[in-house]
């Protein structure tokens, strides 16, 4: 069996950005493998919309997030990609969460400079920490990985707070400081987007939001920019929020689903998605090891 290219090589290896489609649970993430990509992103806001019913404010606990990474982890093959907002506290919790996603099967786990509590990177009224407390967070995380693969992604907000300049100047800090990855949240033109990458070395991910305040920029266009990751966070549950209310309306207006079956998966296709063929095939293994009902040793 060919082994799983981690973030890294999928990184080196690509000749345009790679793609990174969000999932908000370990079903979606098996979708997102089936469909042929080589990582997944766990969404803070997805994991939070879904979860929770709540919006991206910072009300999800760093228990429940490495409960829904180590779900993922052991459902798909493909590295996660983790949203760890700000860390949920200072250094010395980013230490503690970084070394708990980790064990939970993060490949790379990505920090903000946002106020606690946080908000989604396209909401307004964003307000960030001091450069050197995030500096102090990205080298505490740096030193809490035990393997070196685990890649850290430094994101800051500071271009809606402080200016694009100021923004560049903090992801030059973060590379600085450890950083694997730099992320600049809510450029709001391509030409802030070409800026960022000329002016920062790294690699760069941009983030892909529909309806948010980046424009939304082929996979080409990126790649000619110089992004290395295009970012879709939360387009797979959008899409699965828009079939549910599909179903929902056809079952509310005929008062049952016989004609909507080409609006959902078949029992079989997903029955193949969760791996009952191999859950069926273990049961029988282990089965075959029991004595006969009724004899006794």
């Amino acid at each position: 069996m060919t082994e799983t290219p981690g973030l890294r090589a999928l990184i080196e290896q690509a000749t345009s950005p790679i793609l990174l489609p969000g999932a908000p649970n370990a079903l979606t993430a098996r979708v997102i493998e089936q469909a042929g990509f080589g990582a997944v992103y766990v969404s803070g806001a997805g994991v939070t919309n879904t979860y929770l019913g709540m919006p991206d404010l910072g009300l999800m606990s760093v228990t429940e997030l490495v409960g829904h990474v180590a779900a993922m982890a052991e459902s798909v093959s493909i590295p996660l990609v983790v949203d760890a907002d700000t860390g949920f506290g200072n250094a010395l919790n980013v230490q503690r969460t970084v070394r708990q996603l980790e064990r939970a099967g993060a490949s790379a786990i990505q920090l903000e400079d946002q106020v606690s509590p946080k908000k989604c990177g396209h909401f307004a009224g964003k307000d960030v920490v001091s450069m050197q407390e995030m500096v102090g967070k990205v080298k505490a995380a740096v030193d809490a990985r035990l393997d070196d693969d685990l890649l850290i992604i430094a994101r800051t907000d500071a271009l809606s707070t402080e200016g694009l300049d100021a923004a560049c100047e903090r992801a030059a800090a973060y590379s600085e400081a450890g950083a694997d990855i730099l992320f600049i949240e809510a450029p709001t033109t391509t030409e802030q987007m070409a800026h960022i990458v000329r002016t920062v070395p790294g690699i760069h991910m941009a983030n892909m939001v529909e309806g948010g305040l980046t424009p939304l920029t082929s996979r080409d266009e990126l790649g000619e920019l110089g992004f290395s990751i295009a970012l879709y966070a939360n387009a797979a549950m959008r899409g699965a929020v828009s079939g549910m209310r599909q179903v929902m309306d056809h079952l509310r207006v005929h008062g049952d689903t016989l004609a909507a079956a080409d609006l959902m998966i078949s029992w079989s296709d997903r029955q193949a998605l969760v791996r009952k063929p191999e859950f069926d095939e273990l049961d029988r293994r282990y089965a075959a090891d029991l004595p006969a009902q009724g004899v006794t040793a």
